[in-house]
């Protein structure tokens, strides 16, 4: 078990450090609560259980009798909490020597952005891992896959061909967004609201969806994704993305993206009774994950 002792932070012990850097930096806002939806949750799972609706109606010939169709059970996707959790121990003797009391105060604020971190870095993996295969959801594929398995047959919620982020690739799959149906093969609204990107695309990503005209070309063409308001919900730069080039659409499907928080984050302290350790601990659970997957799409990149 790791402890802080005197020998830890050896120059806190004497007088005329001017001062103690390099865990203080500006942090990102959070962004998790922009993309998923925040739920709460008071069991140990919770489970989200497609159904699977009627298709279209047949034609019934004089003197027949009515074909009946049925409604059925789909995807079923659980969300398990995990919890997270961390900590520190310092001796009664650090504390009793340390000639700096502001350093020993500021550790049990500096787990608020262990938390904060963590809560991002989890939530950010549902993004990363959208096209690794070993990552499922309730119908048995990656969040982003081109054969998501319906009662209708395989549906795509990515780019047929991936490509690097450009004008012609969104257009291709905002056109595969409003092309949505739902799992008995019926006609969704489904429409386009941000446009999500790792660092290596924000700029790219500005000069595409914000330029006046056509970008990239002398084209005299005006931008249709600027002047017909294709992402009313902006461009989300998310510096929790670890593939450069990998780009994502969220949609206004609801039921999509999810986070559950089972406990929020508690911070608690006291003194060991033997040792005299002073120690402190925070200890979180949530889960994340997604339901309708129709509520993502998105491109790998070239």
């Amino acid at each position: 078990m790791a402890t802080i002792t005197r020998g830890t932070f050896p120059k806190s012990l004497w007088p005329g450090v001017r001062k103690f850097w390099g865990a203080n930096y500006n942090r990102h806002p959070a962004t998790w609560p922009k993309i998923f939806e925040a739920l709460s949750s008071k069991r140990s799972y919770e489970e989200d259980v497609e159904e699977v609706g009627m298709g279209l109606l047949s034609v019934k010939p004089e003197g027949s009798g009515v074909t009946y169709d049925t409604v059925t059970q789909g995807a079923v996707s659980r969300y398990t909490h995990l919890t997270y959790a961390t900590g520190f121990m310092v001796t009664m003797e650090e504390l009793a020597d340390n000639q700096y009391e502001e350093l020993s105060f500021r550790r049990t604020s500096r787990m608020a952005r262990s938390v904060s971190e963590t809560e991002e870095t989890v939530c950010a993996q549902v993004f990363n891992r959208a096209f690794n295969t070993s990552f499922t959801g309730g119908d048995g594929s990656a969040l982003s896959v081109t054969t998501h398995s319906t009662a209708s047959g395989s549906q795509s919620n990515r780019l047929t061909t991936d490509a690097d982020i450009s004008e012609a690739a969104i257009e291709d799959l905002c056109v595969q967004i409003s092309d949505a149906v739902d799992s008995r093969g019926l006609r969704i609204s489904n429409q386009p609201d941000c446009l999500i990107v790792p660092n290596a695309s924000w700029f790219e990503a500005n000069r595409i969806v914000k330029s006046v005209l056509q970008n990239d070309t002398a084209n005299n063409a005006t931008n249709v994704i600027r002047s017909t308001n294709v992402f009313p919900g902006g461009i989300i730069r998310w510096p929790y993305l670890t593939d450069t080039d990998a780009w994502f659409i969220k949609t206004n499907c609801m039921d999509g993206l999810i986070r559950y928080s089972r406990m929020k984050a508690d911070i608690d302290q006291d003194n060991d009774f033997d040792t005299k350790n002073f120690r402190a601990s925070v200890v979180t659970r949530f889960s994340v994950g997604w339901t309708n997957w129709r509520q993502l799409y998105a491109s790998q990149g070239a």
